[in-house]
């Protein structure tokens, strides 16, 4: 028979063709564009991995550790991050079904939400967030709901505007503190009515607490470490902020047996394990990376200050990030809104800095900027931001 072919299907899932790209790496297509650009963007530690670690890795291809591992991951690093989280979280799990290997938090945050979200299940989580979370949340074929957090709270989530979105329909409540992108941190008092929440209307808490060795004022709580959290809490962690070990990917998920099995059963089907050797390296990182770790901190540390006085002193109001390695400052006083900022400043100061919209709609008004970068490269942004912001007064 003779005729016009019928049209074609469309192929891809609608819930991944309506998914947008990340803003962040869609904003740095342009910036790698443009030489000589000096980025405060990219949210990566500008160390190397310390040389004991990468040694370890090394050592590991010599010895011919090629296999694979566990599908939850080498026994020696569960345990090494079971003693860890024990001594510095104040929680304590099982090696040998409480503790997954993952790759990067990021695998460990996908295999959570697939695990345990129902079809309109919904998922709440606080803006300005990082990228990732409203995207894994859809592509669980969940419910993302926002609760906003606000700069005159210091991006600290209320636990009266938390209220205000549940439904019947929530099921899990998902943490970053302290956050990416603003470097919010919750003091004691404010885990705990969230923790209250948290039990009074049976949600499962996923915390991400991958900046939590950066914090440069008070203490960390780990919500997982409250009283009848333990149970409904997933603790998630990894080596890539710390330990500068971005590109080695390894993260971890700890919890209830009950929890962490049901992730291991899609870790198993789509990724098997963890790299063998940089599973060694982390255990590495774990058991001689501290003091590395320290002098990082105590880097980014004078690194914030400088960067967030610079802001201040040209007009650009910024709150004093207690954690991670983001400053968030508020560009409202330059009339643009976030993205007209931001390119802006990159077409004609050559520096490269984050849309806070990039990280949720109630980013609008600021943008992200990594201190995680050289003094010299910080000052120098400082400079070229201060003669911008003057010539558009």
């Amino acid at each position: 028979m003779s005729g016009s072919p019928s049209p074609r299907r469309t192929f891809v899932a609608e819930h991944i063709h309506v998914l947008p790209k990340s803003g962040i790496r869609e904003f740095f297509d342009l910036v790698s564009t443009m030489k000589g650009v000096v980025s405060l963007g990219v949210g990566e530690p500008d160390f190397v991995t310390p040389w004991n670690i990468r040694e370890s890795g090394i050592y590991s291809l010599e010895k011919g550790h090629t296999a694979y591992t566990s599908n939850l991951g080498l026994l020696p690093l569960r345990k090494a991050i079971c003693d860890y989280v024990r001594s510095d979280y104040h929680v304590s799990y099982r090696p040998e079904d409480e503790c997954l290997v993952t790759i990067g938090v990021s695998e460990a945050l996908d295999m959570v939400m697939r695990a345990m979200i129902d079809p309109g299940d919904e998922v709440l989580y606080t803006e300005p967030c990082f990228v990732s979370y409203p995207a894994e949340i859809r592509m669980a074929h969940g419910v993302p709901v926002v609760v906003e957090t606000r700069e005159e709270d210091n991006f600290a989530l209320n636990p009266a505007l938390l209220r205000e979105k549940l439904t019947p329909k929530s099921k899990i409540l998902l943490l970053n503190f302290p956050c990416n992108p603003t470097g919010a941190t919750l003091d004691p008092a404010t885990m705990q009515e969230i923790a209250d929440i948290a039990m009074e209307h049976d949600l499962l808490v996923v915390t991400d607490e991958i900046y939590s060795e950066l914090l440069y004022e008070g203490t960390h709580t780990s919500i997982a470490s409250l009283p009848g959290m333990r149970e409904r809490t997933i603790f998630l962690h990894g080596f890539s902020k710390a330990f500068a070990m971005t590109g080695w990917r390894v993260g971890y998920a700890c919890g209830p047996a009950e929890l962490i099995d049901p992730m291991m059963k899609i870790h198993q089907y789509s990724i098997m394990c963890a790299s063998t050797m940089s599973q060694e390296a982390a255990l590495d990182a774990l058991l001689h990376g501290r003091r590395a770790m320290q002098e990082m901190r105590e880097s980014y540390c004078e690194r914030r200050n400088v960067i967030v006085n610079g802001f201040n002193r040209m007009g650009l109001r910024c709150l004093m990030p207690k954690g991670a390695f983001y400053a968030f400052p508020n560009i409202t006083s330059s009339g643009m809104d976030s993205v007209t900022f931001a390119k802006t400043l990159l077409q004609e100061e050559k520096v490269a800095v984050v849309p806070g919209t990039a990280f949720g709609a109630c980013g609008e008004g600021f943008v992200r900027c990594s201190y995680a970068a050289g003094m010299d490269r910080i000052q120098l942004a400082l400079e070229r931001i201060a003669a911008f912001v003057e010539r558009h007064k």
